[in-house]
């Protein structure tokens, strides 16, 4: 298990001082001109990302002798997105590497095609995408699994066909996929644990907010984070589970106990509504109601982590609302609109993962498969503990997204 020291360590070998201005060769050949204050501190950024990478054989791509042609599909949670567009980035970069190894041109060009649902999180739409994209005949598919009870059917199917599955960032236990890639789940979720409790001074409650009740990643990290809370931080609590997927059915639950009379909004008081007229249905209740309950039924909560960034954003835009400003929040990710509440002091740390080294593993894994050279069976991405104060660090903004 790759500890964040480690990573650290890793990162900061790549760093280089640079200064003045000079030309720089990029991968295809052209030059760049790169402007650095003396006394500031570049790193390559691709470098950092690839390095971060376990095993290291997934962030080159020495010994991938594709043949002409060759077809890779690469399909994600999302169609785009600070996270989505790295990993697109990381898995473009990789087949470009490999057609520069190999030398092909125009339609000898290995291809990828990275695909996702308009609507993130869509699982119809995400299988839809699969049964078209196997329907092209890819020598390999590599794919972020939404559901993890969805798509066995399809991997059945590929299989049958000789087309070879890789996962990443969001696995499944398709027994037959060729490698798992992603960040070490528990052992980041360990990690928030860690530095939130030093944030709380180990006393008081803290909430989680989940991003989806479906996948195993939200599952590890929900686990990680619970268990070393309860293993080495005794003397906070962890109460309840909120799945931002599970909103509609919160909402039901806060419409009965409105009914009841044992639930009240904001302003009026609880009474059983008999009236059948006046009586409020799921559909009646908002999303900032469905918070508000939230935050009503646990008044003692003094911390939230966030397991993606959408949970992370979630929750700081609600306790900013609600005015609970003393709410510490630590979560998963490191987009524009996280670091920006980080540097706020809106956060007090996130888990950076690497988006773009899964793209590119995703991309050698699959490769790897096709040509039976064997495959680790996890390998893993890498994460960086992210503040407000290491967050210009170049070793550590290169990881951000």
């Amino acid at each position: 298990m790759r500890s964040l020291w480690r990573i650290s360590a890793l990162l900061a070998s790549a760093a280089v001082a640079l200064a003045g201005c000079g030309q720089t060769k990029i991968n295809d050949g052209e030059e760049q001109t790169t402007t650095v204050n003396r006394t500031e501190e570049k790193v390559d950024e691709e470098k950092v990302r690839l390095e971060a990478l376990d095993p290291s054989a997934y962030g080159n791509v020495e010994g991938l002798n594709l043949e002409a042609g060759t077809y890779i599909s690469v399909i994600g949670k999302a169609s785009g997105g600070d996270f989505w567009d790295k990993v697109k980035e990381g898995a473009e970069k990789a087949v470009s590497d490999i057609n520069e190894a190999l030398g092909y041109k125009g339609e000898d060009r290995v291809r990828m095609v990275y695909s996702g649902p308009s609507e993130a999180g869509d699982v119809d739409e995400q299988v839809n995408i699969l049964d078209e994209e196997l329907a092209r005949y890819p020598q390999a598919v590599g794919i972020s699994i939404i559901d993890s009870q969805s798509g066995d059917v399809q991997f059945d199917l590929a299989a049958e066909n000789g087309i070879s599955v890789v996962t990443y960032d969001s696995l499944s236990n398709y027994q037959n996929v060729m490698a798992k890639i992603s960040t070490d789940n528990d052992a980041a979720g360990a990690e928030a644990a860690d530095h939130l409790a030093e944030t709380m001074g180990d006393k008081g409650k803290v909430l989680i907010f989940a991003h989806d009740s479906r996948s195993l990643t939200t599952q590890e990290r929900v686990d990680g984070f619970a268990q070393k809370m309860q293993t080495d931080h005794p003397g906070i609590t962890v109460g309840n589970t909120y799945y931002l997927d599970e909103l509609e059915e919160l909402k039901q639950t806060i419409a009965d106990e409105i009914n009841g009379g044992t639930y009240a909004r904001e302003g009026q008081e609880a009474a059983p509504i008999e009236d059948e007229g006046n009586r409020v249905a799921a559909e009646d209740i908002s999303d900032e109601e469905a918070m508000d309950y939230i935050f009503a039924k646990n008044p003692d909560a003094t911390a939230i982590y966030g397991t993606s960034g959408e949970a992370v954003m979630a929750a700081v835009e609600n306790t900013q609302r609600l005015e609970k400003e003393d709410m510490s929040i630590v979560g998963f990710d490191a987009t524009e609109e996280e670091a920006q509440a980080l540097e706020d002091g809106l956060v007090e740390g996130l888990i950076a993962q690497n988006p773009y080294g899964m793209g590119y593993a995703t991309v050698v894994a699959c490769s790897r498969a096709i040509l039976e050279i064997g495959n680790e069976a996890e390998v893993d991405s890498g994460y960086i503990w992210t503040t407000a104060d290491n967050m210009e660090d170049p070793e550590v903004a290169a990881m951000l997204y």
